[in-house]
């Protein structure tokens, strides 16, 4: 019988017992990336939360179906369902068409997991891969009344659903009374677009033929048909940053149980904190605090170092990032390496069976106390520090609680190095790639040749080939 998690439900606002739909089993939706541009450590903060909350579950002998979309459609720079896709955006920035920048950035955002450590979910969805279910759902709630049309597009009507309000406890009529901005035709200021359509004369990389007319999907209605299509219409958990409250998985609720006629269409929403710089400003990428995973590999700073600074504050309390605190889990990140390597040579340089004393009782106990009291890896990691320093246990029982509980954290302790892969190219050198492939486009042969020298000089080698372009760092 897998032991009782106790998980904070952003729904109930407390801490309650988790009881899965079918026993022994558990599925897990978690908003993943939009693909326009390189993931930053802020969101890498929830995707590592995620991943704790998955491992945590299996090592309890749970049955865990975890599933991940990938934003590669529909997500507008604005969230009152103005400004443009930013797909598009990125397509323009970059002299690309949408498709490759999702390619290239979705890439990107699983080459930096990996440096992480963060387990690749048991499956991966793309929006764009489900227009026709996300079409078949806005069928569905306009077929029930829950939707209109207007000039621009198809609208979820926030007034029919009378629970709209409860996830993220909103003040609706004082929303609606406050508004001072033109809403085109949206009749409530909560309403959103379920599907927008191309306006005249636009081009669009990526649009698609709908009953409403040509043109894609809004940004919710992804994860409401792909969540349904692969977990069912009503699942266990669902996970994401506290800024998916008030509007993104409300509307998510909205529409999943409009559709549905069930409920809850999710049992428990969790949500992680951000993680905020030295001015207390949560990383953005539209702020430009965009510090990536290759950012601190660039400077030295191992990737698994910054799990466990993650890992040092609770997923619901906001994590200031700064100079000294990674340097302070660049310390602690040694240290445990340095521990549970040490504890792995005493004990003839692997793991083995064995039973454990009084005191290894006592530090599993712990361990589990503290994973199951919604996902308290401070404790755990204390816990772990106490463990591999107390002469009372035998290196061999040092060595199996440390792989047992390493198995949630995730840091690689007992691995012979940092688990490292193969990171991508910086940012920098990536910009110089594009540029020397447009001038490489153009016939401007000096000027390729001169960023070719210039891409050179900072270790790495261009790779041509039909399928396209690549870096590779020199060995």
């Amino acid at each position: 019988m897998p032991e009782v998690m106790r998980l904070f439900n952003t729904l109930s606002r407390s801490v309650e017992d988790f009881r899965p739909l079918k026993a022994g089993h558990v599925g897990i939706y978690t908003c993943g990336p939009t693909v326009y541009s390189y993931a930053h450590i802020g969101n890498m903060r929830a995707y590592i939360f995620a991943d704790v909350l998955r491992r945590s579950f299996e090592l309890f002998g749970y049955d865990v179906k975890h599933v991940m979309n990938i934003t590669d459609v529909g997500h507008l720079t604005g969230d009152g369902d103005e400004g443009e896709d930013k797909l598009e955006l990125g397509s323009r920035r970059e002299g690309l068409d949408a498709w490759a920048v999702a390619k290239k950035y979705t890439e990107a955002f699983f080459a930096h997991t990996a440096m992480l450590n963060i387990e690749r979910p048991t499956i991966v969805c793309k929006a764009t891969d489900y227009i026709p279910e996300q079409i078949a759902m806005v069928q569905a709630l306009a077929d029930k009344g829950f939707a209109y049309t207007t000039e621009d597009g198809v609208y979820y009507d926030t007034s029919r659903f009378p629970t709209y309000a409860q996830l993220g406890r909103l003040d609706v009529e004082g929303l609606q009374e406050g508004h001072r901005v033109d809403m085109g035709g949206k009749r409530q200021k909560t309403d959103f677009a379920l599907w927008k359509l191309s306006k005249p004369a636009e081009h669009r990389c990526m649009e698609w033929d709908a009953p409403w007319g040509r043109g894609f999907p809004g940004w919710h209605i992804e994860c409401s048909a792909m969540a349904s299509k692969l977990l069912g219409d009503q699942f266990d958990i669902h996970t994401g940053g506290v800024d998916h409250i008030p509007i993104h998985h409300t509307n998510e609720i909205a529409q999943s149980e409009g559709a549905s006629g069930k409920s809850p269409f999710v049992r428990y929403w969790m949500h992680g904190e951000f993680l905020v710089t030295s001015d207390e400003a949560k990383m953005s990428k539209s702020a430009g605090k965009t510090l990536t995973v290759q950012s601190l590999a660039d400077q030295g700073i191992p990737p698994l170092a910054f799990r466990l600074l993650v890992l040092q504050c609770h997923y619901r309390k906001q994590l200031k990032f700064t100079d000294e605190n990674m340097a302070g889990a660049v310390r602690g990140f040694e240290r445990l390496r340095h521990l549970a390597q040490k504890a792995l040579q005493a004990a003839g340089g692997h793991q083995q069976a064995v039973v454990l004393s009084q005191g290894g009782d006592k530090y599993r106990r712990q361990i589990h106390t503290a994973l199951t009291a919604d996902l308290n890896t401070p404790q755990a990691l204390a816990s772990l520090f106490g463990l591999l320093e107390d002469q009372q246990l035998s290196p061999a029982e040092q060595v199996d609680l440390a792989a047992e509980v390493d198995q949630v954290l995730g840091l690689g302790l007992l691995s012979p190095a940092p688990n490292m892969v193969e990171a991508p190219p910086p940012a920098a050198l990536l910009a110089l790639l594009d540029e020397r492939n447009q001038a490489r486009s153009a016939k401007q042969w000096q000027r390729a040749d001169q960023l070719r020298g210039e891409i050179a000089r900072h270790g790495y080698d261009i790779h041509d080939a039909p399928s396209g372009t690549s870096l590779k760092r020199r060995p």
